[in-house]
């Protein structure tokens, strides 16, 4: 497969963003727990690179969804959470450069925007959970309008966002927040999961130090590090998973991929993993170009066109 160049890449995101629409959330100006955080919304506009399509934001108090649609749905939806090491959220390496990849198959992406899970708003750890499981619920209530099946919907996860993904896949049906509206009676079940590089466990040893901070501190209880970590909340009841990580990643040990791999193939469900020799972390669409995982949006596509 060539690789494609820098400046193709760019124009591609350009070309996306462009055309990329953004609504909110929540019904409300902010997110309902929000009031009792401090946080600043800032943006950081080249914080993964150089270009203009390097942003990145922090302190999210108003999450949101940015919809790259195709020119022709096939009737399945994305819901993006990019990665940021629960610090941040990264809005192009992991959201608008997938659009070219994923549009023309017809695939639908939803790149959102969630709190972070330090930064003292009403939930807590569960913030981002809560912003997930509503932003799932409202694309289903809006899916008539995107051209989707509200049951063809999944989640795809990058390192952190990886973590907010495999929430949504293990603990949709938790109650982190108090329904607001009509949106809030579907369900927040994914049809399918795609994890890139996922933060998983919160158990010492191959755990994310960073993410494990924000969500914990310094000081977890045994109940915290379980209730986090991701392959002990699986149950038969997640929905099939394809999990992707580089083996030489210094920043998030591909033993969180083994681990839930193994703890959904423990439950029954189906699971697909693809393993690849080099990559390191965050290598997203940009920074796979030129190695052997560079194809891995047609085999996630692939896989998906499977299971719905």
């Amino acid at each position: 497969m060539e690789a494609l160049s820098r400046d193709i890449l760019e124009q591609q995101m350009a070309q996306a963003v462009a055309r990329s629409a953004t609504f909110p959330i929540w019904p409300t100006p902010e997110a309902p727990g929000a009031h009792s955080s401090d946080a600043v919304f800032t943006p950081e506009p080249r914080h993964s690179g150089t270009s203009a399509f390097d942003r990145a934001v922090t302190g999210v108090r108003a999450p949101e969804v940015t919809v790259y649609a195709p020119d022709r749905p096939n009737g399945i939806g994305i819901l993006v959470a990019p990665g940021g090491s629960y610090r941040r959220v990264v809005l192009d390496k992991e959201g608008s450069a997938l659009a070219a990849f994923f549009n023309p198959r017809g695939y639908t992406l939803f790149v959102m925007t969630y709190r972070a899970p330090g930064d003292g708003h009403e939930e807590g750890a569960d913030a981002p959970l809560a912003d997930v499981q509503r932003a799932m619920r409202v694309i289903r209530a809006s899916a008539q309008e995107w051209k989707l099946d509200p049951a063809r919907i999944g989640v795809l996860g990058f390192s952190a966002g990886g973590h907010v993904a495999a929430s949504l896949g293990t603990r949709h049906d938790e109650a982190v927040y108090a329904p607001l509206d009509a949106a809030d009676e579907f369900s927040a079940r994914p049809a399918f999961m795609a994890l890139a590089y996922p933060v998983i466990t919160m158990h010492s040893g191959p755990h994310h130090p960073g993410s494990r901070h924000e969500l914990m501190g310094d000081t977890p209880t045994d109940a915290q590090v379980r209730h986090y970590s991701l392959e002990d909340r699986a149950t038969p009841d997640a929905p099939p998973t394809f999990l992707l990580h580089a083996i030489d990643d210094p920043a998030v040990k591909v033993e969180n991929s083994l681990m839930m791999f193994s703890a959904l193939r423990r439950h029954g469900v189906p699971v697909e993993m693809h393993l690849f020799e080099r990559g390191k972390h965050g290598f997203g669409i940009r920074d796979a170009q030129g190695l052997p995982l560079a194809v891995w949006p047609e085999l996630r596509m692939n896989w998906i066109a499977t299971k719905v």
